[in-house]
């Protein structure tokens, strides 16, 4: 995700060019062909393509507002784990003693860990060379990665609990702890594998070209220019609403609009690493890049 809130011109433009090129080169030709005597005699009452034009809108609004719910939804369960991961991480310095330093310390690790490899396997990314130094020391190996990170901190959890002399009730607010994880991890994997129904992003493109088609036929003759130019304008906003819903409704697939992972993480180890004592805490890095890598 763009860490600077400013999405380049240029990138959205690269995202419609396909598009406006075809209906660019569909208005000149119909209005050129309007101009026709034979094309000169259809007409078309122009409420017939603002009809169309109405019901173009009213699926561009419900598909914008699933995309951000999507969206918004995906960034609410970031937050909580960003939440979560400093709630686990204070509960274990609060109930082990000073001298299980080594064991907070192997809870802190695998917790930053796993924020990083969750954000990396919802991005289908390749996991980085500190995920993967990490998974090679400690012979991790799954076929979902951060499943079998929240399984060591029960595993462990297990361990301790007898020696270290922590009650039942604090076992089981670790477990809680633990279970919130798996239950953020279990909504990013659901917004991941749910994809949007196709059918509905074929219904508005045919509905888009159908209304470029008619909107000529209803609009006066005399001046080739301003038709030209409303047959190509008008279909290229709803192009541009419909591309916007469609970058939204993906939120882990790298690109500018995503939930910014890769950043939440590295705000996720700064504190997890105060909170443990850590003197030489890594600084938060900036990318000015269009996405985190």
């Amino acid at each position: 995700m763009l860490l600077n809130k400013r999405i380049s011109v240029w990138y959205f433009l690269r995202e419609i060019k396909t598009q406006m090129l075809f209906i660019g080169i569909f208005s000149v030709v119909i209005g050129l062909l309007d101009m026709l005597p034979w094309f000169q005699k259809i007409s078309l009452p122009l409420n017939i393509p603002a009809l169309l034009g109405t019901a173009v809108s009213l699926l561009l609004a419900f598909r914008t507002s699933q995309s951000y719910e999507r969206w918004w939804e995906a960034r609410t369960v970031w937050g909580a784990i960003v939440n979560d991961s400093r709630s686990l991480i204070r509960l274990v310095v609060q109930f082990l003693p000073e001298s299980e330093d080594k064991i907070i310390k192997d809870f802190a690790e695998r917790q930053i860990i796993w924020t990083y490899a969750l954000g990396e396997s919802l991005r289908k990314q390749p996991f980085s060379e500190k995920v993967l130094q990490y998974l090679g020391k400690n012979n991790i190996s799954a076929a979902n990665i951060p499943n079998a990170l929240l399984d060591a901190h029960s595993r462990q959890l297990k361990e301790i609990a007898e020696p270290a002399g922590l009650t039942g009730f604090q076992q089981m607010q670790l477990n809680d702890m633990i279970t919130r994880l798996c239950d953020s991890m279990g909504k990013c994997e659901r917004l991941k594998n749910t994809v949007f129904p196709r059918s509905y992003s074929v219904l508005v493109h045919i509905l888009i070209y159908v209304f470029a088609a008619i909107l000529p036929f209803g609009l006066d003759d005399s001046e080739l220019m301003v038709e030209i130019g409303v047959t190509f304008l008008i279909p290229v906003v709803f192009i541009s609403i419909e591309k916007t819903s469609i970058l939204m409704q993906d939120p882990f697939e790298n690109k500018p609009v995503d939930t910014p992972v890769t950043s939440l993480a590295q705000t996720i180890e700064i504190n997890i690493r105060q909170m443990i004592g850590e003197q030489n805490v890594p600084a938060k890095k900036e990318n000015t890049s269009y996405y985190e890598m």
